[in-house]
């Protein structure tokens, strides 16, 4: 099932066709996105961390993180692909094993280190991801994320040496966050080589123009939860002054 699952997962990633995930943070959050219709479940680490009370970044104990994915697999029948962050600490064999146990057949690995903010060397990235692929095979679609324009280093060559390179190492697809700009978009789909996700936010082209860029994947990361919060919110207020909030 596992691999069947993966499978399914590592093919809905095509480019002009791609592969829409709202992120979601809950087993209900879950199986409302399944609800709509989408075939995948995809999490968001920030999103992830602050329904469990912690702040984005790897504060979340690695327990409760795996927790929290294990029962959103379990709301839907569906492919599961969970945010990780870069691990929290993990070595390879154990993350994919750990991951494995929550019933996730995806995973994003991030190249910051949490500990101190910075990018971590690409080579060694890429080792780490070439690790984490031998010690789960092909039951796992591996999505690497590439910091350079979350870290304001804006150069597409950069972009385009890490995509490449974590490709090579087994990675599916490859993730420039941030990046938003669609002459940069079409321009590392063409260079990179792989899949590319996107993340969608305001100012990014939108889904259907992002389709004709070439890209594989359109992520949501913590955008949608911030919406709901922000909605509760204001639902908490229409309470508070006496009001019905429906």
């Amino acid at each position: 099932m596992t691999t069947a699952k993966a499978a399914a997962l590592r093919a809905l990633h095509v480019p002009g066709n791609p592969l829409v995930l709202p992120n979601v943070w809950d087993a209900a959050s879950a199986g409302a996105v399944r609800e709509a219709g989408f075939p995948a479940v995809a999490t968001g680490s920030a999103a992830v961390a602050r329904v469990l009370g912690y702040e984005d970044g790897e504060d979340t104990p690695v327990g409760e993180m795996m927790a929290a994915v294990a029962r959103i697999a379990r709301a839907v029948d569906v492919p599961v692909t969970a945010d990780v962050e870069r691990g929290y600490g993990l070595k390879p064999t154990e993350l994919a094993e750990r991951l494995a146990a929550t019933g996730a057949v995806g995973c994003n690995l991030e190249d910051t280190d949490p500990r101190t903010g910075e990018l971590i060397d690409a080579g060694a990235q890429a080792e780490f991801l070439a690790e984490v692929r031998s010690a789960a095979g092909q039951d796992l679609v591996i999505n690497a994320r590439i910091d350079t324009y979350a870290r304001g280093r804006t150069s597409r060559q950069e972009a385009v040496e890490r995509g490449r390179r974590y490709l090579e190492a087994g990675a599916d697809c490859v993730y420039p966050i941030m990046l938003g700009d669609e002459s940069e978009i079409q321009a590392l789909v063409a260079e990179v080589g792989g899949p590319v996700n996107i993340l969608f936010r305001p100012g990014t082209p939108s889904p259907g123009r992002l389709a004709e860029l070439g890209v594989a994947r359109i992520s949501f990361g913590g955008g949608l939860h911030q919406a709901v919060h922000a909605y509760a919110r204001e639902l908490f207020g229409k309470v508070k002054a006496g009001r019905s909030p429906y």
